[in-house]
């Protein structure tokens, strides 16, 4: 399920939309707050091949199946 469109609300907070049309409104801290500084989530950009978030010119990203379970709180997706 890839992400298709994002946008960075404030913080580590963002709005996510899915290629299969479901939007959520999700806190990254807990997946990237170890391993970005909020001044690094305005880098924040769609992989187009991968359809995953990234950050930071790709050094740090998080997979378009993590994302989606996370913003849905499914099967219990812990951060890293």
């Amino acid at each position: 399920m890839k992400l298709i469109r994002f946008k960075h609300i404030a913080r580590f907070e963002f709005s996510l939309t899915f290629e299969n049309g479901k939007t959520a409104n999700v806190d990254l801290e807990p997946l990237v707050g170890n391993h970005l500084s909020a001044e690094q989530l305005g880098s924040a950009e769609i992989d187009p091949e991968w359809g995953c978030l990234q950050f930071a010119g790709g050094s740090v990203d998080i997979e378009p199946k993590t994302l989606y379970r996370f913003a849905f709180n499914e099967s219990g997706i812990r951060a890293a």
